[in-house]
């Protein structure tokens, strides 16, 4: 299964519609958000053209435009979380966040194979190994980028889930 991982979009509709295009055009059917869609309007407009199932955390730059939604768990297909999210895919646990700090201390619990997260809008991939007195265990943190490209160019990550491999994916490649 593939899994597309975005953040930081910042109302770039045209940005963000040549990920949903990629999506469509390489049969990925699930969207991790990791904050900073700073809109409704874009909320609404990832939800009217993305079929799949999205899911999706708060970041900084969400506060004023989408805090009516912070009491909802689920707007449309978009699955919303308010701190930080969690799920299993394909049996690994993963969480996602949009800040780096928290990110770094969810991966250090031990209770999850990936952290993605945002903020940064700088693609990095970090891994942090935790041990309880049983075993030790590694953990994956990956920023995708940024969909709007301030600061680095725009960019998002792809997760297949059944090598656990991501992809880089640069923005400005796409049609």
């Amino acid at each position: 299964m593939l899994i597309t991982i975005i953040s930081d979009v910042h109302n770039n509709e045209v940005n963000l519609q040549k990920v949903l295009n990629y999506c469509k055009d390489n049969n990925i059917s699930t969207i991790i958000c990791c904050g900073d869609l700073a809109s409704d309007e874009t909320l609404e407009f990832l939800n009217n053209n993305f079929s799949g199932v999205i899911y999706y955390t708060f970041g900084n730059m969400d506060n004023d435009h989408l805090r009516k939604y912070e009491d909802v768990k689920k707007y449309k297909s978009t699955v919303l979380y308010n701190d930080f999210g969690e799920t299993e895919i394909d049996g690994k646990k993963i969480a996602f966040v949009h800040y780096p700090e928290k990110a770094k201390k969810l991966c250090e619990t031990g209770k999850y194979d990936f952290v993605f997260y945002g903020h940064t809008h700088k693609p990095w991939v970090a891994y942090a190994e935790t041990s309880d007195d049983q075993e030790k265990k590694k953990c994956t943190m990956l920023n995708p980028g940024n969909v709007t490209g301030d600061f680095y160019l725009p960019t998002f990550a792809v997760w297949n889930t059944s090598n656990d491999n991501f992809r880089l994916i640069r923005i400005h490649n796409l049609k």
